[in-house]
């Protein structure tokens, strides 16, 4: 069970509990709620009340009881770990593969491929921190507490943590490099599929083509992080990412994928301060598909 202790500065002298948890420690709203659901809010070893105030030189510490698990089905699915310490993984995910299970996916996925790749720990709880598309391959990351989970989301579409991607596209971009501004809304009637319309949710793509041909392979990064926002924009400026059942034209070339790479990630580590980067190459029949269109 996780512990976490603090020693009050006057910033939060006079200041309730619950702003202290939030604040320098950084806690969620739901770790902070199953923590006083079960008492394990102590001050200088006394236990308190979230709206108690605090004193400079106190002590404050919060045990965190761990949200009830029900594990998942063992798959022998290989896959690479490119970083791994006590707090975080950065996975390289193959494709197609889903990130995690769901009521609609009951086949095995990366959740299923890590239980079984770490031995089938009785205390397993998967935490992606970012996910991607069933058909998209390359790095992503996944938690190993609840607070690192926390932290590691809040700095999400900020300079602490970076994500590139690889695509390769149906034709290309008008210009070598530039932006996509382009609000995305959910379609009409739709359950997943997006759009540019004027009143979605501002979205924002940085991209720079590697590679011009009758296919193109172009490097893009996430500004915001809206659903299938690559893909979208994409297929809005008239050169679809290849494969994209979705937003463009399924092809045989690639059975149950889309030429989408997540291919670079910078974070800065929520606890240490670290500043770590992984690279994953382009797949192989990706790069196949730049050789038979240039």
């Amino acid at each position: 069970m996780p512990v976490y202790e603090l020693v009050i500065s006057e910033e939060y002298a006079q200041k309730p509990v619950r702003r202290a948890a939030m604040g320098a420690l950084g806690l969620s709203s739901g770790q902070f709620k199953r923590a006083k659901f079960h008492g394990l809010i102590t001050l200088d070893g006394t236990p308190v009340k979230a709206d108690a105030r605090l004193c400079a030189g106190q002590t404050l510490r919060l045990e965190i009881p761990e949200v009830e698990n029900t594990l998942p089905e063992p798959f022998d699915i290989p896959f690479e770990i490119l970083f791994e310490d006590e707090h975080f993984r950065i996975i390289d995910k193959p494709a197609p593969l889903p990130t995690a299970s769901s009521s609609k996916q009951d086949g095995p996925t990366l959740e299923n491929a890590l239980f079984h790749r770490l031995g089938c720990p009785a205390d397993f709880v998967y935490r992606p921190v970012n996910r991607l598309d069933k058909g998209t391959s390359g790095l992503m990351l996944a938690a190993n507490t609840a607070h690192a989970q926390h932290l590691l989301q809040q700095m999400l579409h900020s300079d602490g943590f970076v994500r590139e991607y690889l695509a390769v596209v149906d034709g290309a971009p008008p210009a070598d490099e530039g932006v996509i501004d382009l609000p995305i809304g959910k379609c009409d009637g739709a359950t997943v599929k997006r759009e540019v319309r004027p009143d979605g949710k501002e979205a924002r793509t940085f991209y720079r083509v590697m590679q011009r041909g009758r296919r193109s392979l172009v490097r893009l990064r996430l500004d915001t992080g809206r659903t299938h926002q690559i893909r979208v924009h994409m297929a809005a400026m008239g050169c679809p990412v290849t494969g994209d059942f979705l937003y463009g034209t399924e092809t045989g070339e690639l059975p149950g994928r889309f030429a989408l790479h997540s291919a670079y990630v910078r974070v800065v580590h929520p606890v240490t301060g670290q500043v770590i980067e992984r690279e994953s190459e382009l797949p192989g029949e990706l790069g196949q598909l730049l050789k038979i269109f240039t």
